[in-house]
């Protein structure tokens, strides 16, 4: 078996991520606290006081120290650390003082167009079910661009319980790392992200998972989103990903929360960026679940989800689609039996 990358060891990578992101929480804690990067209770929150939000700043700093340590200079890797740099930057004034939904969507556009133009990181074609479709340049610099804006935002708006946006974001990285291992990919740029990231987060889940001691904050959700998507681009690069159907179904949970987010509000009139509280993780919370256990919960899916992709990377693609349909036939009865789509639930007592 081999667990060397570039000759360093994946342990090795795994473990130093993770000792940096854990040394630099009270680091963070003390930031946050000094230039007022604090997440205020309100109607909507679940937390109860305030709490430091800069949680970004232990997973990008323990991020940095690793592609120091295990990273190459590539014109690819200087592209993801300056693109990376502005969505970091971007989410921190956020945590700070609340920037408009119009700019911060602007400045994601230009991190992303930086990896995908000048990095060349992009998808040009789609697989599934055996068909191929191939994009031109144009049309693969808008595709990728906007799927790394979207999955950024994706997890960013999953980002509503402890634990939960980096338990999610921790078992996407290592999924990617068990197919890499699996498929014998594992000397191309998108693993060695992949195994500091996973470092990087779990250093970072040990102070976030309930009770938390501090939140990640934009700075830090837009950062794992913004880099879960280049990991997944720079997949199809050196085959790592075979198909869009691999990123996609390990994503499935914040992907399916943001599309419902935006139906339900375009369904009630209102703007896609308002916020609200009926997000996946809060009809678990209506059902009456604690948010340990919800967010347990939610893992579990993902995991399950998880599980499916690895089945399709190893070849076994009907296996993989059949039981991927029955996991959302089981989400679709969530849909259907709770307020996460409309409020029907108010509609029938009203009767």
């Amino acid at each position: 078996m081999n667990f060397i990358i570039n000759g360093h060891s994946i342990i090795e990578i795994i473990l130093i991520t993770f000792v940096a992101s854990l040394f630099l929480i009270p680091i963070s804690i003390k930031t946050a606290n000094h230039i007022g990067a604090i997440d205020l209770p309100n109607e909507r929150k679940i937390h109860k006081k305030a709490m430091p939000r800069l949680g970004g700043l232990a997973i990008f700093g323990s991020f940095l120290l690793g592609y120091i340590l295990y990273g190459s200079i590539t014109t690819q890797m200087i592209s993801i650390l300056i693109g990376s740099f502005i969505i970091f930057l971007v989410g921190t004034f956020d945590d700070i003082k609340p920037i408009k939904a119009r700019y911060k969507f602007l400045v994601q556009i230009i991190a992303a167009l930086i990896v995908v133009i000048y990095g060349q990181v992009y998808f040009s074609e789609i697989s599934f079910l055996g068909v191929n479709i191939k994009f031109n340049l144009l049309i693969s610099y808008v595709l990728s661009t906007f799927f790394i804006v979207a999955i950024s935002n994706a997890i960013n708006l999953i980002d509503g319980l402890d634990g939960l946006a980096g338990g999610i974001s921790a078992i996407y990285f290592l999924t990617i790392g068990i197919i890499a291992f699996i498929l014998n990919k594992m000397g191309g740029l998108d693993v060695i992200l992949t195994f500091i990231m996973l470092g990087s987060t779990l250093g970072f889940l040990v102070n976030n998972f309930p009770p938390a001691k501090i939140f990640m904050g934009d700075s830090g959700s837009l950062f794992l989103g913004f880099m879960i998507a280049v990991i997944a681009l720079l997949g199809f690069k050196v085959a790592t990903l075979t198909s869009l159907v691999i990123p996609i179904t390990i994503l499935a949970i914040p992907i399916f929360d943001t599309l419902l987010a935006i139906l339900r509000r375009l369904l009630k009139g209102e703007s896609i960026g308002t916020p609200d509280k009926e997000h996946f993780h809060h009809q678990l919370l209506k059902l009456k679940f604690s948010p340990k256990v919800s967010i347990i919960i939610i893992y579990l899916i993902n995991i399950i989800f998880s599980a499916i992709s690895i089945i399709y990377a190893i070849g076994k693609n009907k296996a993989a689609i059949v039981l991927y349909l029955v996991v959302l036939l089981m989400l679709l009865f969530v849909i259907l039996n709770t307020d996460i789509l409309y409020e029907h639930k108010k509609k029938e007592k009203n009767k």
